[in-house]
């Protein structure tokens, strides 16, 4: 069976995604807007080796349902089968993404740190600029040495809305303990 990548626009709060899934696994989040938007559908198509097809599938629902919870500060993990695209080391700082506290922030080099290396942080950067899993793998949460944002896929202002989001909620579940 020649099974496709279901794709479906999903439009935030602070942006419009597309949503893809391909045996039963999410495998794009990925905003619109990016200037990387093509090339990551391109990346995608050739590393499945499928067609697109824009229909929705239970992934994508599930995926769907997770955001609008997320977005309505009802949710601060996602539990959703993920398929990372990418090599083995793009693969292990996605991996490493997941393991960052919801509501918390750190740098390139606190990333390249936790996966292994510090001498590697350009090599990390650019492992997390080739995330087409935005807000599942959640880069937002990386800002610069400086502790400034820096580089966003979805624009600064949706990391802002991203980060704050987290600070809200997790202020408003510390008010309720």
């Amino acid at each position: 069976m020649d099974s496709k990548i279901h794709i479906q626009n999903f439009l935030s709060p602070c942006g419009e995604l597309l949503l893809g899934s391909f045996e039963n696994h999410l495998c794009l989040c990925d905003w619109c807007k990016s200037d990387k938007h093509q090339k990551n559908l391109y990346r995608l198509q050739k590393s499945l080796n499928r067609e697109f097809i824009e229909q929705n599938s239970p992934t994508i629902e599930m995926a769907k349902q997770q955001l609008n919870e997320y977005f309505l500060c009802k949710r601060t993990s996602f539990d959703i089968p993920i398929l990372y695209i990418g090599t083995e080391f793009q693969k292990h700082i996605f991996s490493n993404l997941q393991k960052i506290p919801y509501g918390q922030q750190i740098s390139y080099l606190q990333l390249a740190t936790i996966s292994g290396n510090a001498k590697t942080v350009r090599a990390v950067a650019n492992a997390v600029a080739n995330n087409m899993l935005s807000i599942f793998l959640p880069c937002h949460r990386i800002i610069g040495n400086n502790n400034k944002l820096v580089g966003y896929a979805g624009g600064l202002e949706a990391k802002q809305f991203l980060i704050n989001l987290e600070q809200k909620t997790t202020t408003l579940h510390q008010n309720q303990l």
